[in-house]
């Protein structure tokens, strides 16, 4: 099991990273080599060979290989992203890149979103070097850039042009899972993903005839857009269970001992009270507009109107969301794909889930480990590429009443050191086993 110096390392490790500011605002503004090069050295240090990436100056990549003991078996994928969101100082409690250890609570952007991940993974590398562990399979370690926008200076980039790294991966572990979700009753539940919606970015068009305000015009960019939008923002998208959102629904039924009917599923999420939070956002697709750009006075009716819609589809169901979005739009609005990434599912009756749940049972035997799909959208995406199939587990265990969900991406984002000391030791646990 993971040593002392780990669980001190993997505490000084989130609070080092989250100090390193690397704010992803979008649009290439972003610099995460720093970051990169503090995992690289920490890397090196264990006795691997990082190898820094960069598509563009400055958003780096870090990738190494550890070679596990059966040259036989296929190999493991474990990645984590470098870049965060933005955070508005103002807004905090303590400076959002502080890093401070507070209360046994480490402070800042990235404490869950992920960069507690990112030490979690240098802090067992670290340890196995000490200790002279070696996995069964080889363990690839992959640090990213650009997770928080399209992923092009990231794991697009990596899986595009040096496929070659992650010969011979075929599953691999990311965020999010394996956290401790608290039902309000009681119970700690321990959702691993293994699924993710598909992403669908829409930007949304619509032209008219301009002239002045004053004047009729039943040729108004502006209203087509905004009808457009109200369809699409009041539509309510049909129930479509996946396997793995399925699986969720069952064993969640049985540990709240209520009847899974498929066909009243809206009325099975109502009997599992706060538990039905880790699922009610994936029974369905969902597009909710986001942005709205048009005119640019007030007596001037614009001849163009854009909005954007960040639309997320379930595995399957991306004909059936494109026929729908091209009825919503209607005949007056055209719309594109912004960006768009795929679904994804990953079975939950394979060996390598039932390792995780084993790690996660064993540090938290009073948990209950259940599968669900993830509402958005992670580096799995771009890796699947490789034919990588990606789960969600990147363990804490929290305290009654830390919202773990609310604080991605949210003010006074922060970690437990306690969470952070499970963390490394059932990642430790699955990694040897895996």
């Amino acid at each position: 099991m993971a040593d002392e110096r780990a669980l001190d390392e993997v505490v000084g490790f989130t609070s080092d990273l989250i100090r390193i500011d690397t704010t992803n605002r979008g649009g290439g503004d972003c610099r995460e080599r720093p970051a990169a090069e503090y995992a690289a050295e920490r890397l090196a240090g264990a006795g691997l060979e990082p190898v820094l990436l960069e598509r563009t100056p400055g958003r780096a990549n870090v990738v190494a290989r550890i070679e596990g003991t059966d040259p036989s078996a296929d190999a493991l994928l474990v990645h984590g992203h470098l870049d965060v969101v933005p955070a508005e100082a103002r807004d905090w409690s303590v400076h959002p890149f502080s890093g401070e250890i507070r209360d046994g609570v480490v402070w800042g952007r990235g404490a869950v979103d992920m960069k507690n991940m990112d030490a979690m993974i240098l802090a067992v590398v670290r340890y196995w070097a000490r200790a002279g562990v070696r996995p069964r399979r080889d363990v690839v370690v992959a640090f990213t850039a650009d997770e928080e926008a399209s992923a092009e200076d990231g794991a697009g980039f990596l899986a595009d042009r040096h496929a070659g790294l992650f010969e011979g991966c075929t599953e691999a572990v990311g965020e999010a899972g394996a956290f401790t979700f608290h039902d309000g009753g009681g119970r700690q539940l321990y959702p691993i993903a293994a699924g993710e919606r598909g992403t669908a970015w829409l930007k949304l068009t619509a032209r008219g005839r301009a002239g002045h305000g004053s004047r009729v015009n039943g040729e108004n960019a502006v209203t087509r857009l905004a009808a457009a939008v109200t369809r699409i923002g009041e539509h309510k998208w049909p129930l479509r269970l996946t396997p793995t959102v399925r699986a969720a629904l069952t064993e969640l039924a049985a540990l709240y001992g209520v009847d899974a009917d498929p066909r009243d599923v809206d009325g099975l999420l109502d009997k599992l009270g706060p538990a039905a939070k880790l699922v009610d956002a994936t029974v369905r697709c969902s597009a909710n507009p986001t942005v709205l750009e048009a005119g640019y006075k007030v007596n001037v009716i614009p001849g163009e109107a854009v909005a954007h819609v960040d639309g997320r589809y379930l595995p399957g169901c991306e004909d059936e969301f494109t026929a729908t979005l091209d009825r919503l739009t209607g005949p007056d609005v055209d719309w594109e794909y912004h960006h768009r990434e795929v679904a994804l599912q990953a079975p939950v009756d394979s060996p390598t889930y039932a390792r995780m749940r084993a790690a996660v049972e064993e540090f938290a035997p009073e948990g209950h480990v259940v599968p669900y799909c993830m509402p958005g959208g992670t580096d799995a995406k771009q890796f699947s590429r490789l034919g990588i199939t990606g789960y969600g587990f990147a363990p804490l265990k929290l305290p009654e009443g830390f919202d773990y969900q609310a604080l991605f991406h949210g003010v006074d984002e922060r970690v437990p050191v306690e969470a952070l000391h499970f963390g490394v030791r059932v990642l430790d646990r699955f990694l040897r086993s895996a």
